[in-house]
């Protein structure tokens, strides 16, 4: 799979680490989205797909696996009009010689759908996430407890919220109250943006200084959360 091998060397000359988004999406086409947000900020874009579920239909047979392709040092891959995609079903974000293949690309969006647990983090990168929220109780409980668990987890670097606009900020809301203050420097609320994907892109891109959230309502709503304190 070809990459714009200089993304790498311009990252490495500027002594920036590499990137990488975990997107937590209900919809299969948001991490496509996104790429093609960071895409037009001029990014060259690996979007791995660890469900299966957005290019293995379109993706060449081969005799290996995401495994024997890493042990191998080839991806079997999707040229995409923002770089690349990869399907790696099941695989560890952390998995070892990952990081060597991801040279030539910045960021590295990981479509991780609603796994149970939160992910592994790669050595090294600066994390990101965007979790996506619906309107039930059900979507909003289960951001919740990921964003929970991801910042008692530590090393993510920033957390955008994309979906329902209401329910967004009951979530933001939640989590300042619960979780505490310091989540306003964290966490931030693309929903409510005219163009939400322009809007995470640009924070998630790696030009900005990091803003300050906008300040989330002090009203939690009666959103049915286990804050569990």
């Amino acid at each position: 799979m070809q990459a714009d091998q200089a993304a790498g060397l311009r990252r490495r000359k500027a002594r920036q680490p590499l990137r990488c988004i975990h997107g937590f999406f209900e919809s299969p086409d948001a991490s496509t989205r996104l790429a093609h947000a960071l895409h037009r900020l001029g990014r060259t874009i690996l979007l791995i797909d660890l469900n299966g579920r957005l290019f293995e239909a379109a993706a060449p047979r081969s005799l290996f696996d995401w495994k024997r392709q890493l042990e191998r040092g080839q991806l079997h891959g999707l040229p995409q009009a923002y770089g690349g995609g990869w399907v790696a079903p099941g695989m560890p974000a952390d998995e070892a010689g990952l990081r060597d293949r991801l040279t030539g690309y910045d960021p590295v969006l990981f479509d991780a759908g609603r796994p149970d647990t939160a992910p592994a983090l790669l050595a090294g990168a600066v994390h990101d996430a965007v979790v996506e929220i619906g309107r039930s109780d059900e979507s909003m409980r289960y951001a919740y407890a990921l964003i929970k668990t991801l910042m008692q987890r530590g090393g993510i670097a920033r957390i955008g919220l994309l979906g329902d606009a209401a329910a967004c900020e009951q979530v933001q809301a939640a989590c300042c109250h619960f979780i505490g203050q310091a989540m306003t420097s964290v966490l931030f609320d693309a929903a409510r943006e005219d163009a939400p994907f322009a809007a995470l892109a640009v924070r998630m891109a790696g030009d900005e200084t990091r803003p300050a959230a906008r300040s989330p309502t002090e009203r939690s709503g009666n959103m049915a959360l286990n804050h569990g304190g």
